[in-house]
């Protein structure tokens, strides 16, 4: 009788092994996406970590924004004075090595991306809203430091098959930038795969974040 007790934990621990071996990489329980949101204190912290979880205030635009030089820019478009000095250099960088990088969506309000996200979720449904745009106050564009670019095929949407988007994987970080939303980082940003959408972070922490492969999320709950 005792043996077969023990038989029967046995195999039952032998199955929850194997589960847990197969599921290590699946999020069971699901992130709690704009659930337990924090208000942002140090909203003009260079490294201010915005997502679904932490938002900036409505009132909050940042200080020092600046036009982007039109020759690297699709319109007028601005920055943050640090975000829009670095990326100036790297697509004049870009455009000696036969590369042209233009920012075609970079600070946004408050209200705009309210508006946006409405217009994703009329146009699109909640759902797949949720997945590609950002509720107001939880989207790193308002902060001044996030820019969407395309590259010479004249298309964000499809910047991954321009040219200019391996030289971006490969050098971004030399001038403070990040791609924010890789590919198989989904269960942690919360936003699907967007090869276009770069943050601004400064030089070493973003060298750290490319070398060591992290998101934003994970270099804050590693390095703090």
């Amino acid at each position: 009788m005792k043996l077969k007790i023990f038989k029967g934990c046995y195999y039952i621990f032998l199955i929850l092994l194997i589960l847990l071996f197969y599921t290590k990489d699946i999020n069971l329980f699901g992130k709690r996406f704009y659930k337990n949101i924090k208000i942002i204190q140090k909203e003009e912290d260079i490294l201010v970590l915005v997502n679904k979880n932490n938002k900036l205030t409505k009132s909050y635009v940042p200080t020092s924004l600046v036009k982007i030089n039109t020759k690297y820019a699709h319109k007028e478009k601005y920055l943050r004075l640090e975000a829009k000095e670095a990326f100036e250099r790297l697509s004049k960088n870009a455009y000696k090595n036969g590369m042209k990088i233009i920012a075609v969506s970079t600070y946004r309000s408050f209200d705009y991306q309210e508006n946006l996200f409405k217009g994703y979720v009329k146009d699109f449904g909640k759902k797949y809203a949720l997945q590609c745009s950002a509720k107001p106050g939880h989207s790193e564009h308002q902060t001044g430091l996030a820019v969407d670019v395309m590259g010479s095929n004249g298309d964000y949407n499809l910047f991954e098959e321009a040219k200019e988007f391996s030289w971006m994987r490969e050098n971004a970080h030399k001038y403070g930038f990040i791609l924010r939303y890789p590919k198989g980082k989904e269960k942690i940003t919360g936003f699907k795969y967007e090869p276009w959408h770069y943050r601004y972070v400064g030089v070493y922490p973003a060298t750290i974040m490319y070398q060591e492969n992290l998101t934003l999320e994970e270099w804050k709950e590693k390095y703090g």
